[in-house]
């Protein structure tokens, strides 16, 4: 989906950028939405999608409405906006080429050097999603990315058969093999949801899905 047809999200980028310069002179943002945008909508993807970008938006209000999490909610935004703006699949640096990708656009864009790094630090931080206690800006922007695992479950299935096929290039046992670390590695935090709302709505759900997956994948070795 490009810009033009999602005017709406375009809108939120632009308002977001507006009030993360709290008034200061900047370039105009859309050119920067609409760069993004366009990356989130790169052939690639499958999970990684401008519906996976505005599914995150929508999760960091929710926690701000449901629990007033704090921090510095625009740059939160503004993260969750570039957390996978570069994203391939058969490369493992995609958050680290992401937070680059931030620094150098919001410097431009007129951001302070303390709001760049500080974008930069949350788009970091989803290589583990295991923010600091009272990281209050890190616990809302992993929490909002991690919702889509406390989904109901035909919502997971989508998800995880998206997944699968942003990594069609790797063979199904080699696949099996690596998600299922991935999902090991997930349920052996002490806490997958770090802010109030998200461990007491989504932490529960969120683990079932996962050992259910795990269980599913063990099967299918069985059977090969």
């Amino acid at each position: 989906m490009t810009a033009d047809q999602d005017p709406a999200l375009l809108q939120r980028w632009n308002a977001t950028l507006l009030a993360a310069r709290s008034g200061r002179e900047g370039p105009d943002p859309t050119p920067y939405g609409r760069n993004l945008l366009s990356r989130w909508a790169e052939p690639q993807r499958r999970y990684h999608t401008v519906d996976h970008l505005r599914a995150v938006l929508d999760r960091i209000d929710e926690l701000t409405d449901q629990g007033g999490e704090g921090g510095e909610l625009e740059l939160v935004r503004l993260a969750a906006w570039f957390h996978d703006a570069v994203y391939r699949p058969d490369r493992s640096e995609n958050e680290e080429r992401s937070a680059i990708l931030a620094e150098r656009a919001l410097t431009e864009a007129g951001l302070t050097p303390h709001e760049v790094a500080e974008v930069a630090r949350l788009v970091r931080l989803t290589v583990t999603h295991d923010p600091d206690p009272g990281d209050l800006n890190g616990e809302t922007l992993c929490d909002a990315d991690l919702a889509i695992l406390a989904t109901a479950p035909d919502t997971y299935r989508g998800y995880t058969e998206a997944i699968r096929e942003e990594y069609a290039f790797v063979p199904e046992d080699a696949f099996r093999e690596g998600r299922a670390t991935v999902l090991r590695q997930l349920l052996s935090l002490p806490r997958l949801f770090h802010t109030p709302y998200g461990a007491a709505a989504w932490e529960e759900k969120a683990r079932e899905n996962m050992e259910r997956e795990l269980k599913e994948l063990a099967a299918t070795r069985g059977m090969g």
